[in-house]
């Protein structure tokens, strides 16, 4: 509101401005625009576990040789050779043993926990204020591995 001027003791006028200020005021609400619901799930896997071992078996030679016989395969069986060398008016080889490694292969189903875990996480996105009967279901895998 404007007011007229007042005159100075210098003979000139004086101008009142009223200065304006806006205030602003921010508030937030919280709307609820659906539900969320998460369910998991752990499922037990089964595997069939491999192993292998050695059968050694040692077999008394005795026989001597010009030159150290070469490891041989026969069948399934590896032959490895040992020799000696005995010191006589000449030196020979003698073949003493050999030593002949048999690998076994076995399999054997085993159906037992392991450390493996597989969860599955289903989501239902529901309506505002709804608990039950989802509109929406999103299914989605998680792996927790442990030591394998």
């Amino acid at each position: 509101m404007p007011t007229s001027g007042s005159l100075l003791a210098s003979g000139r006028t004086e101008e009142v401005i009223p200065l304006v200020e806006e205030v602003l005021r921010l508030s937030k609400r919280t709307v609820e625009t659906g539900r969320v619901r998460v369910s998991l799930t752990t499922e037990t896997v089964e595997e069939t576990l491999r192993s292998r071992r050695t059968e050694i078996e040692r077999v008394p030679v005795g026989r001597e040789v010009k030159e150290v016989p070469a490891t041989r395969q026969e069948g399934d069986v590896m032959i490895v050779p040992v020799v000696e060398e005995e010191l006589v008016v000449v030196r020979r080889l003698v073949l003493k043993e050999e030593i002949r490694l048999r690998l076994i292969d076995s399999e054997e189903h085993v159906a037992q926990p392991v450390k493996r875990r597989v969860q599955r996480a289903t989501v239902e996105r529901l309506a505002p204020g709804q608990v039950n009967s989802p509109s929406e279901r999103v299914d989605q895998n998680t792996n927790i591995k442990g030591d394998e």
